[in-house]
């Protein structure tokens, strides 16, 4: 329907006098007022809402919306050519020193640029848009990436990509974050702003892959580990996939921002002459944009619970717009002699200017409308061919320098510019049918129907139970009545039984009670009549018959009453007897312990008099020695009084010595503070937008600087005068005088003689008597430095190095004291012979505490350390003059490896994944990993860690030992 050429659009449609009332571009206060003709006005919501936004806010790409709203309406297909900006970066501090001129003059109204070679020749070109030095980010984005942001959202594939020399500003237009300022951000971030605003949550899905094309192999930039991934095209659709790239699902901006942030830290990049960040490798955003539209949205787990399937074949069939938006930040091209660069950069630099050669091939090929396209010359060119030829909408912007130093480069980067708008594309809308949708749909629906079924003959079956269930406690219940029935006949005869028998003996007992009432009547009677007896006795004689018998009776009576009490008295006779038998034998007892304990304490005190004997004879004898040793401190209290004397006229040799490295370290200090300042003042006055100051030149010239004063101060007051200077009573002495033999021990020409002049003995008292945190940091890196020489490592550690450096680490939080702590205690666990002493002196323990710290540098090296003392026990366990459970596991180091080996830095995680596989090769060890969870950690090490040689320790761990092998097989 529609061809181009350059900048003019030729019709050939019946309805082109409508597309060309639209052709003046002017702002209409209400477009929707104009009078179209019906039969102009298209049909789909999505165009015309399109129509009344670019007529309302004066869009500049009417021409893609006319072709968009006719052929959308017949076949959702049109062509477009690749649109391309020209973006002219500010002189940054070397080229406004220089004599060179501009060979860039910009006519932005015009949309020209003009490239002058010198005064007599000037050439003019004409792009899509020109930006000048002072356009703003915001503005570069809406010309030249938001009307692909704008066709993506509309189901379009679409790319926009940046293309220049070295230095020009691709990074700060395409991927700059601004952090700390908005509206420094670059097209990536706001592309994703807008992609955002016009989605919604619950139904669209953005996901992204950010990649990098690095010496002719894919990385994935989120996941560094991902390397050489394979390219993959559709032999029927022609696309390109990523097979093994991470995809990210996002959630809000800052999600994207976060991942951003990651994979820019992950990209190779470099300091050359042409620019301190110069990026190394092209870097690829890919975001997939899936939105639904044309179903009904409502709520499916209610519609399919309570539709029928009339209701499913009445719903709307859902569709899909699936979209790729390419963001492409190509590597600068670059001239070894200008760029400076040198060893493996060299390399860098001929695979990127051999993939921008690529690309440019193809370009020409486009544009000449070639039938051959050498697309798969590189990587670089498969990856765009959707982008240059393909069915993407494409805006390049190329980015200059304004210096005629480099004009040559100027001039390749805007021919290509002018190539690639020759690019025609074929815009094809990628829009599916949701058939996942409705067959998930259908699965709910069945598994829902499938599920009721086996509720409801759950539900039978369980009432049946709970029938079968109450049946049994009904005839369980009756039974039981039965039984109790029963039962209470039995106690019914019972209770009738013991009735009968209570009133038999009730009754007995009321005879008894009668007759006991009856005898004691009788009784009384008697004793009345006996009174009566006597008297009558004694007043008559008559009587005595019938007294005596009576007397005879009464006697007789008395006789045995007198009888029992001597039976009872007899008895009391007995139990008195065997009272007093108890008492004596009680008595007896008593003595005798009495006697064994007078005994015992008799020997007892014989032998606290041997003692106290031998005592005060010991005591004699020491009484003796303490004589000798006070006449031999008398001799050494004079020695030590001449040697007082001797020390006190090197004090003063001492003083004059401090003074002179006093004058030294302040000059040293101040020469580096000017030098700082003046970097400084170079540094500010050379920040650009476009660049990013480097660092490493400050850092350079103070650690330069420090060395000169340091070997100055060696030089002219020499060891043997500054190591007396750790034991002065001023901070600051003691402060200069240690950083001093810290640098010094950081070089192993030194390390010998800092020992063979008593400086490691320093060292030590130094750090035992000090409380000062600085004299703490210090020493414990300077005797770090020293136990890197094996030599030294065993004197250290003899001399209660170690001991002394984990006191420090249990009293300090200071995260660099720590870092050197472990760094000097790391070192020591390379040797296998001092292991033994390092647990004594509470070395592992220092380690384990310092992990709480949670600084990253700490944990580095006491993940360090840990690698090297497992390495050192697999090699005595290999070599057999070693046995047993391995010491880490012991202290309790096994689980915080297994719980974090993936969770820190790349070098911290490698020493965490060697430790474990080290462990690993013990067999003793292997209950202990397995209850642990170390399996795991090892299968993942043997095949996700990044270091071969560790890949292979684990491979090798697994398959020697039997139990972690019958543990995989379980499991």
């Amino acid at each position: 329907m529609f061809t181009e050429s350059r900048n003019k659009l030729q019709l050939k449609s019946p309805s082109s006098s409508f597309l060309l009332a639209l052709l003046p571009c002017q702002r209409i206060a209400d477009p929707l007022s104009i009078p179209f003709p019906s039969r102009f006005i298209p049909s789909s919501p999505n165009l015309r809402s399109k129509l009344s936004r670019s007529l309302k806010h004066g869009s500049n790409d009417l021409g893609t919306l006319k072709l968009s709203i006719l052929d959308e309406e017949t076949g959702r297909n049109y062509s477009v050519r690749v649109r391309v900006a020209v973006r002219v970066r500010p002189k940054n501090t070397e080229e406004l020193n220089s004599d060179f001129a501009d060979c860039v003059e910009l006519q932005p109204e015009l949309k020209r640029l003009k490239l002058k070679k010198n005064n007599w020749s000037l050439e003019s070109y004409k792009f899509d848009e020109v930006f000048t030095q002072s356009a703003s980010q915001r503005r570069v984005y809406e010309a030249v990436a938001k009307p692909v942001v704008e066709s993506v959202l509309d189901g379009y594939n679409g790319t926009v990509m940046a293309y220049g020399q070295t230095g020009t500003g691709k990074t700060y237009t395409v991927g700059q974050l601004g952090k700390n300022d908005p509206s420094e951000r670059g097209i990536m971030v706001r592309a994703l702003e807008g992609i955002f605003a016009n989605t919604t949550a619950g139904s669209d899905t953005v996901t992204i892959s950010y990649l990098q094309l690095y010496l002719e192999s894919v990385q994935d930039l989120l996941s560094p580990e991902k390397t050489n991934i394979p390219i993959v095209e559709d032999p029927k659709t022609g696309e390109v996939s990523l097979p093994g790239s991470a995809v990210v699902q996002l959630n809000d901006l800052d999600h994207f921002l976060e991942l951003l942030q990651a994979g820019e830290a992950n990209r190779h990049a470099a300091n050359t002459k042409l620019n301190t960040e110069s990026s190394r490798s092209h870097a690829m955003l890919v975001v997939h944009v899936h939105r639904s539209f044309g179903g009904k949205k409502e709520n499916e787990v209610s519609s399919l619970s309570d539709g029928t399937n009339d209701n499913l074949a009445s719903h709307h069939v859902p569709h899909i717009l699936k979209s790729k938006l390419l963001i492409v930040d190509l590597a600068g091209s670059e001239r070894i002699d200008k760029s400076g660069i040198e060893g493996r950069m060299i390399e860098e630099t001929k695979f990127i200017n051999l993939s921008l050669t690529s690309l440019g091939k193809c370009i020409n090929a486009l544009a000449e409308n070639n039938p051959y396209i050498p697309t798969r010359d590189s990587k670089l060119t498969r990856l765009l061919r959707d982008s240059f030829g393909g069915s993407a909408r494409t805006s390049l912007i190329v980015t200059v320098g304004p210096s005629a130093q480099y004009y040559s480069e100027t001039a390749s980067t805007i021919l290509f510019g002018q190539r690639a708008m020759k690019v025609v594309n074929t815009v094809k809308l990628k829009e599916e049918v949701d058939y996942e949708s409705l067959c998930k749909k259908l699965e709910y629906h069945v598994d829902y129907l499938t599920s009721e079924t086996d509720r409801q003959q759950k539900l039978r079956e369980i009432e049946r139970e709970q029938m079968e269930k109450k049946l049994k406690e009904q005839e369980a219940l009756i039974v039981e009545t039965k039984i109790f029935v029963s039962k209470y006949e039995y106690l019914e005869k019972q209770k009738n039984h013991w009735e009968l028998e209570a009133k038999k003996l009730l009754k007995e007992l009321n005879i008894q009670k009668n007759e006991n009432d009856r005898l004691s009547q009788e009784i009384g009677h008697l004793e009345e009549n006996f009174k009566q007896i006597k008297q009558q006795e004694l007043e008559s004689s008559t009587h005595q018959k019938i007294l005596a018998d009576m007397t005879n009776t009464y006697q007789k009576n008395i006789a045995e009453l007198i009888n029992q009490l001597e039976s009872e008295r007899s008895h009391c006779t007995n139990l008195e007897e065997q009272l007093s038998v108890m008492k004596k034998s009680l008595s007896d007892n008593i003595k005798s312990v009495q006697e064994r304990i007078v005994d015992d304490l008799a020997r007892e005190n014989s032998k606290l008099n041997e003692i106290a004997t031998s005592k005060i004879q010991s005591l004699e004898v020491m009484n003796r020695e303490l004589l000798m040793e006070k006449d031999f401190l008398n001799k050494e209290l004079e020695s030590l009084k001449d040697k007082l004397l001797d020390e006190e006229r090197q004090r003063r040799c001492l003083e004059g010595e401090i003074v002179k490295l006093k004058k030294f370290l302040i000059d040293g200090n101040a020469e580096n503070g000017s030098k700082r300042s003046h970097w400084a003042e170079n540094s500010t006055s050379s920040t650009l937008p476009f660049e990013n100051p480097s660092k490493s030149h400050k850092s350079r010239e103070s650690v330069s600087a420090q060395k000169d004063t340091i070997s100055k101060i060696f030089e002219e007051v020499g060891l043997s005068n500054i190591l007396p200077l750790l034991k002065s009573e001023e901070l600051d002495v003691q402060i200069h005088a240690v950083k001093v033999v810290a640098n010094l021990a950081a070089e192993d020409i030194n390390q010998e003689r800092i020992v063979k002049e008593g400086g490691l003995d320093a060292l030590l008292i130094l750090l035992e008597i000090s409380k000062d945190a600085t004299v703490h940091r210090i020493t414990a890196g300077a005797l770090a430095n020293l136990a890197m020489n094996g030599s030294n490592q065993s004197l250290i550690v003899s001399k209660g190095g170690t001991r002394l450096l984990a006191n420090i680490a249990s009293k300090t939080e200071d995260p660099q004291t720590l870092r050197m702590i472990a760094g000097a205690i790391a070192n020591l666990c390379g040797n296998e012979k001092l292991h033994v002493m390092l647990k004594k002196d509470s070395g592992i323990k220092a380690l384990l505490q310092m992990m709480k710290s949670g600084h990253s540098e700490v944990i580095a090296q006491v993940a360090r350390g840990f690698a090297n003392f497992a390495k050192c026990e697999s090699r005595g366990i290999a070599q057999g003059y070693q046995k047993g459970k391995s010491v880490l596991i012991e202290e309790g180091a096994l689980y915080w490896m297994i719980t974090n080996s993936s969770t820190y830095s790349a070098s911290t995680r490698r020493h965490i994944e060697l430790a474990l596989c080290h462990l690993a090769q013990n067999e003793d060890n292997a209950l202990d990993l397995i209850r642990g969870g170390g399996i795991k950690e090892l299968i993942r090490i043997s095949q996700d860690s990044s270091k071969e040689e560790t890949r292979n320790l684990a491979k090798k761990a697994l398959d020697s030992n039997s139990s972690f092998s019958s543990e995989m097989y379980t499991s």
